[in-house]
């Protein structure tokens, strides 16, 4: 079956044959491949279940895991790519457990799917929420959430917006691809989300390898108040950065963006390639101590809820660090 869906750029197209051969079986058996242990998973802390109930307005995000969120903007609440399960695809086992369970969820005005690997779209996991919660999910996907009787679905183009609950919701590029069977591989699109609601807007990148498209999202959607980026699943590097970011990367893609924060996140669950489970975000924060980029490193626990307003007590050379 020919490929539906392509990148924006033909030089950013999936590998060819020998190159996964090489990644997949030649490597390993010559041991210049070898995982590393996982090692321990991103710290976790008890939810504030009073502040993600509120429905006071106030912007703020909980890290379910991995690159699963709760966003609550102007009193609604929505998920992105939420995953509880203790195992994605059959192969993957995750080293932590999910910041929140599928019963202590807000009522949600919308679930949002950025693409369909089984670590973002997950069936188990939105089994557990209510069928009548709208979904939206980029071209091509509507199908799947179709026949499992789950509408109303939503079904976006790069660049496309619907309103939902007050909230204005598009979806913009990502570099990547999609694939869930044999037979499917990008038959269906990807991309980012930019959720936004009045002044305040949130930007979750889903999975992307770097590339222009961050500074055209900056472009069309300037101050945005987080950029949540991923920065795990890139060893070995030739292979994976076609897909993934390294940390290093990602935090070049939020200066791209010009985000108030950097949320870092697709971290410290899942092994799904090499480096182990902690060094994404070690590898971040040396590149951030390096860069000293104006905003700030919102790095938080799985289960950790942090606020969203607007950073008007900077540090007084514009840059700072830490949580919120």
């Amino acid at each position: 079956m020919s490929a539906r869906f392509a990148n924006s750029d033909p030089a950013h197209g999936f590998h060819d044959a020998a190159a996964i051969w090489r990644w997949g079986v030649v490597d390993r058996l010559t041991g210049r491949r070898r995982a590393a242990p996982p090692g321990p998973p991103a710290p976790r802390v008890e939810p504030d279940l009073v502040a993600i109930a509120a429905g006071d307005g106030a912007p703020r995000m909980t890290w379910i895991g991995h690159a699963s969120f709760l966003l609550s903007l102007a009193g609604a609440a929505v998920a992105v790519d939420p995953v509880f399960s203790r195992r994605v695809g059959w192969l993957y086992r995750r080293y932590d457990g999910p910041g929140l369970l599928p019963d202590q969820l807000p009522p949600l005005a919308a679930v949002l799917i950025s693409h369909n690997h089984y670590d973002h779209l997950d069936r188990r996991s939105l089994a557990a929420v209510p069928a009548r919660v709208p979904a939206v999910v980029p071209r091509g996907l509507g199908r799947w959430f179709r026949r499992r009787n789950r509408r109303p679905v939503t079904e976006l183009a790069w660049w496309q917006t619907v309103s939902l609950g007050g909230l204005e919701i598009t979806l913009v590029p990502a570099r990547h691809w999609s694939r869930r069977g044999v037979a499917d591989f990008n038959q269906s699109l990807w991309g980012g989300f930019v959720v936004r609601a009045g002044e305040v807007a949130v930007y979750f990148a889903g999975d992307s390898a770097y590339f222009d498209g961050f500074a055209e999202i900056g472009r069309r959607f300037p101050g945005l108040a987080a950029a949540v980026l991923p920065i795990g699943a890139y060893s070995p590097a030739w292979f994976m950065e076609r897909q993934h970011m390294s940390p290093e990367q990602a935090g070049q893609a939020y200066v791209d963006l010009g985000a108030e924060r950097l949320v870092p996140a697709h971290w410290g669950a899942f092994q799904l390639t090499d480096e182990p489970l902690s060094e994404p975000i070690e590898r971040l924060r040396a590149w951030w101590r390096r860069r000293r980029p104006a905003g700030r490193l919102c790095e938080l626990a799985v289960g950790e809820t942090a606020a969203l307003e607007p950073l008007t007590a900077r540090a007084a050379d514009g840059r700072s660090t830490g949580a919120g």
